[in-house]
């Protein structure tokens, strides 16, 4: 099973877009994919999931906050199977073996984040809290359960900020994937996240030795929302693409052109972009061969 935690600084890069049609495609291959929602905006469980449903039937047990209250209890952490849910839109599509699944999020996010930090001791990493281990892995040791072990991917959507709940999910991941727009805010912050990962690499493997350690790695930046003129993108683009080179970052080679009719829609068919029957080709085969270069990097 391949964990993956997409994360960017900055908000509006399409980070929801590539995480719910990167698992689409997967599963469209026959590949068992759970998607985790762990931003309180919820915007990757609002594309699948209405919020007058979602309030009706998932907010009040069904999503990982409640999940999560169980890892904040006296009680032992609870499994988090029970709040995995299976999309009936995006489903109907797949092909025989095919899979897509949810845990859902909720705006309470907010408050666990402060919780857990009140739990180490404070706002800041307290490395020295008997909770920081035992938090810190709570997402690893819940996903380590029998129940997911016949998943292929996860993918991890988290919020657009280094929150403890992000942690979490950073510390059950062996990949990290940021999508990014190519302009100044959304690749500022690209070295920044990457040194707060290896800041979080050091400090947890400092005190879980000699025990089980971490080591995600960073497959790379994935380029959204490209504006196109006849020769290509723009230069604009072109310029801050180019950027990533003094990062010495990897960067996936397929990028994702902006489609507003096509991906803002998404939420109201409750279907990915790359599911949407007789939609634009020129997209899903962006979108199909993004997944064709993330199994590869995965594989590596």
């Amino acid at each position: 099973m391949s964990i993956t935690s997409v994360i960017n600084y900055k908000g509006g890069v399409g980070k929801t877009t590539v995480t719910a049609n990167l698992g689409a495609e997967l599963a469209a291959r026959g590949r068992r994919v759970l998607l985790i929602d762990l931003d309180p905006q919820a915007s990757l469980t609002f594309s699948f999931y209405p919020a007058d449903e979602w309030e009706k039937d998932l907010a009040y047990e069904k999503t990982i906050l409640q999940w999560y209250g169980s890892v904040l209890s006296d009680e032992p952490t609870g499994p988090l199977h029970p709040y995995v849910l299976t999309p009936e839109p995006a489903n109907a599509l797949l092909p025989e073996g095919g899979r897509l699944d949810l845990v859902a999020s909720h705006l309470g996010l907010v408050d666990v984040d402060l919780d857990i930090a009140a739990a180490l001791g404070g706002s800041r990493f307290q490395h020295g809290s008997p909770h920081f281990l035992p938090l810190h892995r709570a997402l690893a040791d819940a996903l380590a359960a029998e129940e997911f072990a016949g998943y292929d991917d996860v993918l991890i959507d988290c919020a657009p900020n280094f929150t403890m709940v992000t942690r979490t999910g950073i510390v059950a991941s062996e990949h990290i994937l940021t999508p990014a727009r190519p302009d100044y805010l959304s690749t500022l912050g690209i070295d920044y996240l990457r040194s707060k990962v290896s800041e979080l690499v050091r400090d947890f493997n400092r005190v879980a030795a000699p025990g089980p350690t971490i080591d995600p790695q960073y497959l790379g930046v994935v380029f959204t929302m490209i504006q196109y003129a006849a020769g290509g993108p723009i230069n604009a683009s072109r310029n801050y693409m180019k950027f990533t080179d003094s990062l010495e970052v990897p960067v996936f080679r397929q990028t994702v052109r902006e489609n507003k009719t096509l991906f803002g829609t998404a939420g109201e068919r409750r279907l990915p972009a790359v599911l949407v029957p007789n939609a634009n080709e020129t997209v899903q085969h962006e979108l199909r061969q993004l997944a064709s270069e993330f199994l590869a990097r995965t594989r590596l």
